[in-house]
């Protein structure tokens, strides 16, 4: 029986990759599929990974293996990437941030754009600035917030889901607007972090806007602020930052899929029919809903391109703010 990569080089000289990459790769499916994810379980990056997994079961890949790597705010997972086979049975799922913020913040990393191919976007998110218990109820508001932090210098504290990435930076640039002290307080993804501020061991938290739904709605935490160009539909209730006067804190998030650098065009193409295939189906997109989330499938040029737009954005962003994350 002829392994995968035969099958590859075969219908690559028959011609039939130019006309059908996914329908060669069906014939030859990976054994085993490796999702990598740079974060723990529990958060948004996760569960969007572990759905889409479940749709490439049977069809990709004969097994899917979700691969949680949580370390230096998403690094571990990009580095693994890096050094895994190219051969269409690696991808990582990430937030834009370890790809698009960190080259331009980190003075050292091991890692460059270069050595991972994008392959598609996934989904998005607006970010959403929470506050939990140790703040108290009358805070509803971003500028009630900022009045709290500075008469509370040493109980204002806000997490992120890792040192430079988005939610971090919103943060830092809101203190620094506003000319706040706040305690930065970065977590190996936002899964450790909901705990400590639903449980009130610090103030609040930037993180994707799908952490904290359900416990908006619970009223468990408040969000007081999300990061879209309009009010997220999964919280109309809460206006955005542009709303509250900060319009220059307005992003919304991707998070994509990649591949090793080295991997052939005709897997990339593959993998991206494949994904694409599956965030099309109606429960992935339901799925979204409760994440806070919105489905961004794309082709793989357009995630090239949306690379190379945000990656602008960031370096601009991270000289405005002075940041090094590695300082």
């Amino acid at each position: 029986m002829k392994n995968r990569r035969q099958v590859l080089q075969g219908a690559a000289a028959s011609g039939l990759l130019g006309l059908s990459p996914w329908a060669a790769m069906a014939q030859s499916r990976v054994e085993n599929l490796r999702v990598i994810v740079g974060f723990p379980p529990g958060g948004t990056t996760d569960a969007f990974a572990r759905r889409v997994g479940e749709k490439l079961r049977g069809t990709y890949a004969n097994n899917v293996i979700v691969d949680n790597k949580p370390g230096a705010g998403g690094q571990l997972g990009v580095m693994t990437l890096k050094n895994a086979p190219a051969d269409g049975a690696h991808i990582l799922y990430s937030p834009a941030s370890m790809l698009t913020i960190y080259p331009h913040s980190y003075s050292r990393l091991s890692y460059a754009q270069s050595d991972v191919a994008p392959i598609g976007m996934g989904h998005s998110t607006d970010h959403a600035l929470v506050v939990g218990p140790a703040v108290p109820e009358s805070v509803r508001t971003v500028r009630a917030f900022l009045d709290w932090a500075k008469a509370n210098a040493d109980k204002a504290s806000l997490g992120n889901p890792g040192a430079g990435s988005m939610p971090h930076l919103l943060a830092g640039r809101l203190a620094m607007l506003a000319g706040v002290q706040i305690t930065n307080v970065p977590f190996p993804g936002s899964g450790p972090a909901i705990p400590q501020v639903m449980g009130g061991q610090i103030a609040g938290m930037s993180s994707p806007l799908g952490d904290w739904v359900q416990h908006h709605k619970s009223g468990r935490i408040r969000i007081l602020a999300t990061s879209g160009p309009e009010r997220s539909p999964y919280t109309p209730d809460v206006a955005n930052y542009r709303e509250q006067g900060f319009a220059e804190l307005t992003v919304r998030e991707w998070f994509g899929f990649f591949a090793p650098a080295a991997t052939p065009d005709a897997v990339k193409e593959a993998l991206n029919s494949a994904l694409r295939s599956a965030m099309g189906q109606q429960d992935v997109r339901d799925f979204v809903g409760p994440i806070g989330g919105y489905i961004e499938a794309s082709t793989t040029a357009e995630h090239v391109r949306r690379m190379g737009v945000d990656s602008e954005l960031a370096k601009r962003l991270v000289t405005a703010l002075n940041f090094k994350a590695d300082s």
